[in-house]
């Protein structure tokens, strides 16, 4: 059963396509990562999927409402939190959370209860009257999401959540996210952060409005053809360089931190013996990386 369904789902701005002819399909109850580039159209998509952004051809469903007649039902059902937080800084813990309990209708005995969950799932219980300003951006982050589920939606979107907090505030905060994802909300994030992707059910790589690859983390690593070779050189852009100017010497090849990844075919694999390759199996950047440069193929006239 899905949550989440679109069919050739897409976005024009003027001569821009933005997102382009994009089909999905989101599972209830699962956490689908949704990455690419900055400008790639992840944004966007959420944006149509929430009911915020109509679509300019294409069709789409959440939750069995439409995206484009049945926006205000989407609205009712789901949860949006963004990099940017939407808090009210010049507003208390308690204030914000009240704040969202009224935009969402709650009230009572229930209202009060959400608001005391929220606060010890943010971790700021005893520190309602705490000025949202004075917190530092892992607070803010967990009081943000606090705010946006306060009303059980079953469907959570995040869009960049964990840009700009640290190391330690962003496993906190997908601790939170598994624990919701267990208990039945459907979860669609988008992030560039690749070690996040790692524990996401499904993912979907977007690049320049299209939808490149879509699939489990494991079976996307195994997509790639070929054996993934690591090498170390003294001058690995010389060697690139080299590489890349040796036509049919490997599939691929690439910079990947101090060293090279070159994608070979088992036949090729003997040519790079003097530099003491190391067989290493794919990380889904490799992978993005592969259907990157394979989609800019396809697009050369």
């Amino acid at each position: 059963m899905y949550a989440i369904q679109t069919e050739q789902l897409t976005r024009v701005f003027g001569r821009f396509t933005a997102v382009d002819k994009v089909t999905l399909n989101v599972e209830k109850g699962s956490i689908y990562g949704f990455l690419g580039p900055n400008g790639s159209g992840k944004s966007t998509t959420i944006r149509m999927l929430c009911g915020l952004l109509a679509p300019s051809a294409g069709r789409g469903r959440v939750l069995g409402y439409d995206v484009a007649g049945e926006s205000e039902q989407i609205k009712a059902n789901i949860g949006y939190m963004s990099q940017k937080f939407s808090l009210y800084d010049d507003l208390t813990v308690l204030e914000n959370l009240a704040f969202y309990a009224g935009l969402y209708g709650l009230t009572g005995e229930y209202q009060r209860r959400r608001v005391e969950e929220m606060l010890a799932m943010a971790g700021l219980t005893g520190r309602h009257d705490e000025l949202t300003a004075n917190l530092s951006g892992g607070w803010k982050q967990r009081l943000a999401l606090g705010c946006a589920i306060l009303h059980k939606p079953q469907i959570l979107f995040l869009d960049e959540p964990t840009g700009g907090v640290d190391p330690k505030a962003r496993r906190l905060f997908w601790e939170i996210i598994y624990g919701l994802a267990a208990a039945g909300t459907t979860i669609m994030v988008t992030t560039h952060f690749m070690d996040e992707a790692e524990h996401c059910d499904k993912i979907g790589f977007i690049f320049e409005g299209r939808l490149i690859a879509d699939d489990t983390p494991g079976k996307l690593k195994e997509s790639i053809p070929g054996i993934l070779l690591e090498l170390r050189a003294d001058d690995p852009v010389l060697l690139l360089e080299t590489l890349e100017q040796q036509e049919n010497a490997c599939l691929d090849v690439y910079l990947y931190g101090a060293n090279l990844h070159v994608l070979v075919l088992p036949e090729q694999a003997d040519a790079f013996e003097a530099w003491q390759p190391k067989v290493i199996r794919p990380s889904l950047e490799d992978v993005f990386v592969y259907y990157v440069k394979t989609r800019r193929k396809e697009m050369r006239p």
